[in-house]
Parts: C-alpha cells; structure tokens; sequence
C-alpha cells in the first residue's frame, strides 16, 4: 500500500471515480429506470466509499479483500433500496448498509456460536438501524430499534450484544510514549487481593514454624516421604511425626 494508491482485489482505487452528488442522483435515477451502465457507474464510483468503511475493521484480522468484496455487496443493496425521494445524501444511506453487511459477515463466521432466534432478532434489528438511519438522518437508539420492531428493549440489547465481534485482552487500548495499555490491565479481579492476603499469611505461617517443623512439612511434601520414613530420618516416632505434621497443618488452614 503507498500513499493515496489502495491495491485490493485487483482494483487501483486511486484510480476510481469521484462522483458528485449530483451525477449520484442522476445515476441513480437512471438505474431505477433500469440501465445496467448507470448501475454499474454507480458502483464503481462509490468503491472508494467501500474502502474508507472496511479501514473500520482492519483490527479484526480479516482479509481486507474479502471484506471489501462483502462491503460491496453492501454497496450494491444500498444502490438497490435507496429512495431517492428522500432528502437523504446517499452515502449516509449507504454507509450504514456497507457495515451491516460487514457485521453479519462476521458474525456468521464467529467462532461463539449464537442461537437462531437470536441472530434472526439482530438482523432485524440491524435493518431496522439502518432504515431508522435514513429516516431520522442519524443513528437510532436502542429503544426506536424497540418501537419498530415491536420486540422488548431487553431482547433487541441481547441481540445486538450477541453479533459485537469479541475482544481480545490483549488488545491495546491506549499508547503513551511506549507505555501501552490492554485491555487485560483494565479488568478487575475481586478474589486478586483475597488471593495476596492467603499467600502473605501461609508465608508468615511458614516462617513461625520450628526448624523441626519445616524439616517434616519439606520431607513429607516436597519429597514426598512416608511419615514411617520421616520418623528413620529425623529420629522420632511415627507418631510424633504425625502429631507433628497436624499440627503445623491446623496452623496453616487458620
């Protein structure tokens, strides 16, 4: 990739078609009467539409060929179903139209598998974004995606939620002179602090112990040793060993 010239798919942008708004309109008035050339000028003058939208999901790992051929095909259904009637720019249609059609690409090949019900309730509800989107001229909440659909605003959230392509812990979320941040560093873990104060009081158990003690706990768990061959080595009774081993053992789990 050099500056201002994008390779993908075969296709130079930077050698593509900027259109105006007005020969858009033109074009898409034609394409409605049904020329195939109108169309296809169209499509070739929004590709570079396409690319700025795919840039979006670079971070994904995705083949940017294959991204851009799906954004294309949101492309081609935005050319389709835009009216022209409304005082609508056709890229704020159309952009819209590019992510969706992104989006359920992903989705259908994520590893998380989702229920049926659920993925057809987010694609509904998707179209209902981007039709709101059009009609109000920006993105619509939760709760209008709600009121089309006539669906509860808790089921449209866990559908939506359900299609959010996963995130990495190790995903960076901010960089300062080197010092990157993870996502990893800002996840809380309630039990870490109980976990420090067990291993700061079984080390303070350890250290109060009698040199004997240590000597039995280091035999018996470490090497692994018999109580019977702990007794030989250190010369007392199996049973002092065992006394011995029980106590230390009550003095650790308290």
């Amino acid at each position: 990739m050099q500056h201002n010239k994008v390779i993908i798919c075969g296709v130079d942008t930077s050698k593509l078609p900027v259109l105006s708004e007005s020969k858009k309109t033109e074009l898409l008035k034609k394409a409605r009467e049904g020329s195939k050339s109108a169309r296809e000028e169209l499509i070739n003058g929004n590709l570079r539409l396409v690319l700025s939208v795919i840039k979006r999901f670079s971070s994904r790992g995705e083949n940017p060929d294959d991204l851009f051929q799906i954004g294309c095909i949101g492309l081609i259904k935005a050319i389709d179903n835009f009216d022209i009637s409304q005082n609508v720019r056709f890229s704020t249609y159309a952009v819209p139209m590019i992510i969706g059609e992104i989006r359920r690409f992903l989705r259908d090949n994520n590893p998380i598998r989702v229920s049926r019900s659920i993925k057809d309730l987010a694609y509904k509800a998707m179209q209902s974004k981007e039709r709101l989107t059009a009609a109000l001229g920006r993105e619509p909440t939760v709760s209008e995606i709600s009121n089309d659909l006539k669906v509860p605003r808790p089921d449209v959230v866990v559908a939506l939620e359900s299609i959010v392509e996963p995130m990495s812990l190790y995903e960076p979320v901010f960089s300062d002179g080197g010092d990157t941040l993870y996502v990893l560093d800002q996840v809380g873990d309630k039990t870490e602090q109980a976990g420090w104060v067990d291993e700061i009081s079984f080390k303070e158990t350890m250290r109060n112990l009698s040199d004997r003690e240590k000597l039995i706990m280091k035999l018996r768990f470490i090497h692994g040793k018999t109580q019977t061959e702990v007794s030989k080595e250190i010369g007392i009774s199996q049973a002092q060993v065992s006394r011995l081993e029980k106590g230390v053992i009550g003095k650790i789990k308290q």
